[in-house]
């Protein structure tokens, strides 16, 4: 085989040996022909003996796309859920929520109040000069209220050395 310097020069030829290589060790060929081209033939006491083809005993759906075994999609989809019947999880009740307190009353009214001085503040009589800086006011302070209301840190009785809590 001759070769240049980045391959061999007829590609052609050397797939072809490559083959004719493969071939004669009897790669790509069918069981038959693969020993009747190495000259190893099977004696017929080892043969295994061809069965004829028997029809389903029940004729089963097309199986259609990749999925070929296990269950069909409508039983999969539809019947119950194996896993119900032994295990069945029941999440505990949720403890009560907390009561709200009168700073989250004040923070309420101050933010519903400024909305309604910029949105409709002719509906109390204030002129709109007026009631655009007073609405303004009264939303930036409930949003600051509510900014130094949120917790920072671990809850109260926590072990912050303990890790991750659950």
């Amino acid at each position: 085989m001759s070769r240049g310097k980045d391959g061999p020069e007829d590609v052609d030829a050397t797939f072809a040996e490559i083959v004719a290589d493969l071939r004669a060790g009897g790669f790509g060929l069918p069981e038959t022909d693969t020993a009747e081209a190495t000259g190893t033939a099977e004696p017929e006491s080892r043969k295994t003996p061809e069965r004829p083809a028997e029809p389903p005993a029940v004729e089963s759906p097309p199986e259609s796309g990749w999925r070929s075994g296990g269950t069909s999609w409508d039983t999969t989809m539809f019947s119950d859920d194996p896993a119900d019947d032994n295990e069945h999880y029941v999440p505990p009740e949720p403890p009560p929520l907390p009561r709200p307190k009168l700073g989250a009353f004040l923070i309420l009214l101050l933010f519903l109040a400024g909305l309604f001085l910029l949105i409709l503040p002719g509906a109390i009589g204030v002129g709109p000069t007026v009631a655009t800086p007073l609405g303004i006011l009264a939303l930036a302070t409930a949003i600051a209220l509510l900014l130094l209301r949120v917790r920072q840190g671990p809850p109260p009785g926590a072990d912050p050395s303990n890790g991750a809590q659950v």
